[in-house]
C-alpha cells in the first residue's frame, strides 16, 4: 500500500497533462519513491484521456479512471479518493495552478493536524475578477456555513485516509470538504500555497459557479451542521478500540 495517493479530477486538460506528470516526478523525487497517483476523467472530450493512457504505459505509479458521462467535479474526486490506497490522499488540480512542489508543507502539517487546507490567499494568479468573486464567495459561505475557511474554492488539500469514513458525498461537497470533516470531528488547518497561473487550457470556473451555482449546496451544509447530534461519552468499560 503506497503512503501517498496523489488524486486529480480532469476535464478537458490535454494542454496540461504532460507537464502535470513531468512536475509532478520531479517533485517526488525529493518527497518520496512510495506514492501513486489516481486520475479521474470526467469525460473529457479532448485528448485528455489519450494523453493519460500515454502517461500509463511509462510510469506504473499512475492509475486512470475515466467517466462514461460528465458528472462533475465532486463526483470524479470522490472516484479518485475512493479508489486510491494510500494512507495519505492529497487532492491537487490537473491545470497546474496547484505547484506539487508543495507538497512537503502539507506532509508537515500533517504532523499535527488531520486535515490541511491550501490558501491562495496572498499574490493570487488569477485576475481581478475571479479574486473578487472568490472573496465574496468565501464570505458568504462562511458566513451562512459558520466557519472560517480562507480559501474554500482551493481543492489542494491532504488529509489523512480516516478522514473519509464517515463522509456522505453530495453534488458540490469537493467544496466544503474542511466542513464536513470538522463536523465529524477531525483538526483542520490552513497552509499557505503557491498560486500559480493556469498553463493551458481555460477556467472551468467563473462568478456563477464561484457565487451562484453552489448556494444550494451551501444551504445544504448549513442544514446539516444544525441538524448535527452532539454528544460526548462519559465512560467506557469493555470496549478496545478508543473512543
Amino acid at each position: 500500500m503506497p503512503y501517498l495517493s496523489l488524486v486529480i479530477p480532469v476535464y478537458n486538460e490535454e494542454g496540461n497533462l504532460e507537464r502535470l506528470h513531468a512536475e509532478i516526478s520531479e517533485a517526488m523525487k525529493v518527497i518520496t519513491d512510495d506514492y501513486e497517483v489516481v486520475v479521474t476523467d470526467d469525460a473529457s472530450r479532448d485528448r485528455s484521456w489519450e494523453i493519460l493512457c500515454g502517461v500509463v504505459t511509462r510510469d506504473s505509479r499512475w492509475r486512470i479512471q475515466r467517466f462514461a458521462g460528465n458528472c462533475g467535479e465532486t463526483a470524479s474526486s470522490s472516484a479518485g479518493m475512493k479508489a486510491a490506497k494510500g494512507d495519505i490522499i492529497i487532492t491537487l488540480d490537473a491545470d497546474l495552478q496547484n505547484d506539487p512542489k508543495d507538497i512537503p508543507k502539507f506532509l508537515e502539517a500533517l504532523k499535527t493536524a488531520d486535515c490541511a487546507c491550501g490558501t491562495r490567499i496572498h499574490d493570487r494568479a488569477d485576475n481581478w475578477l475571479r479574486r473578487i468573486s472568490s472573496t465574496i464567495a468565501n464570505r458568504v459561505r462562511n458566513k451562512l456555513s459558520d466557519e472560517n475557511i480562507t480559501d474554500a474554492g482551493c481543492t489542494y488539500r491532504a488529509f489523512k485516509r480516516e478522514c473519509l469514513r464517515d463522509i456522505n458525498f453530495f453534488r458540490g461537497a469537493h467544496r466544503f470538504l474542511p466542513t464536513l470533516f470538522r463536523m465529524e470531528g477531525w483538526n483542520v488547518v490552513e497552509i499557505p500555497v503557491t498560486p500559480r497561473e493556469r498553463f493551458a487550457g481555460q477556467s472551468h470556473y467563473g462568478v456563477w459557479n464561484r457565487l451562484f451555482k453552489s448556494f444550494a449546496d451551501l444551504l445544504a451544509v448549513r442544514w446539516m451542521k444544525s441538524r448535527q447530534l452532539r454528544y460526548r461519552i462519559a465512560e467506557r468499560n469493555g470496549f478496545t478500540d478508543k473512543p
